[in-house]
């Protein structure tokens, strides 16, 4: 029987090591995965779809930091003329802390490209958003521009919606009617369209737009193009978190440092 060196043991070790290390990574280490990967996103949108004298509609979010830093920093570099229109307070505040120009739709009513990100993406370039509560604003400068672009880490690419993100889609609603259009939802489609409640005050989650907040958990996969435009037709609804057939193309930042392309279906 051969003897077992201690280079070969090592060797074995290692090759286990990079077989199972995602089973052992820390969720602080995931963490800073997926924030390399906003960034990865980030850079890529505004790298391949901003130039010189465009309105850049600007989203909301974590991974749009990002594309505001890198935003800014082509600016710097060179020297581009760039007007910002926000979507939420939020991008208000990153806009201006960057020193970016900012104006709004009554100015500049048409875009030349929208960037934001999203909770979930399924295969069609289907979004939900809404997640951090800005997804009317959202939804409007999305519309306003020619092109929408989404950006997105690994853990927001799903085949279906539900796949990932599990806290529903978000509804946004008039405060005196939160309580029939959730029974209407849940009635006419199924699951549970709840309140959502803040974490650091007490009652309600209150958007920008002082309206209240449905998180609709659907219990199957439906047609999202038909159960939008029913769900706005609901007295009381503001505007809904599914975002379908807005998007012109999705980069991931992936978790091996490479950036991810998804373009909408061929039919």
């Amino acid at each position: 029987m051969r003897p077992v060196t201690f280079s070969q043991i090592s060797l074995d070790l290692n090759e286990m090591y990079l077989k199972h290390v995602s089973l052992f990574r820390s969720p602080s280490s995931r963490h800073g995965m997926a924030e390399e990967a906003k960034k990865l996103a980030g850079y890529a949108a505004v790298d391949n779809h901003v130039q010189n004298n465009q309105v850049v509609g600007v989203g909301s979010g974590s991974t749009i930091v990002y594309a505001v830093d890198r935003l800014a920093e082509r600016v710097r570099q060179e020297k581009l003329n760039i007007v910002c229109v926000p979507t939420s307070f939020q991008a208000r505040q990153l806009i201006l802390q960057h020193g970016l120009t900012l104006s709004d739709l009554d100015r500049h009513p048409e875009l030349d490209v929208a960037i934001d990100g999203a909770d979930e993406v399924d295969a069609a370039l289907t979004l939900i958003k809404g997640g951090g509560g800005c997804l009317t604003q959202e939804k409007i400068v999305a519309g306003c521009a020619k092109h929408f672009i989404v950006i997105a880490d690994f853990r927001k690419d799903s085949s279906v919606l539900g796949q990932q993100w599990k806290k529903g889609v978000p509804i946004e609603v008039i405060p005196m009617a939160y309580v029939p259009v959730s029974r209407t939802i849940a009635k006419r489609f199924g699951g549970e369209a709840v309140l959502r409640m803040a974490v650091s005050k007490a009652g309600p989650v209150v958007t920008d737009n002082s309206n209240f907040i449905l998180d609709w958990k659907f219990e199957h996969t439906h047609n999202w193009k038909e159960v939008n435009i029913a769900i706005k037709m609901i007295p009381g609804v503001v505007e809904t978190g599914l975002f379908v057939g807005m998007a012109e193309r999705v980069y991931f930042g992936m978790e091996d440092g490479n950036v991810g392309v998804r373009d909408p279906p061929v039919n």
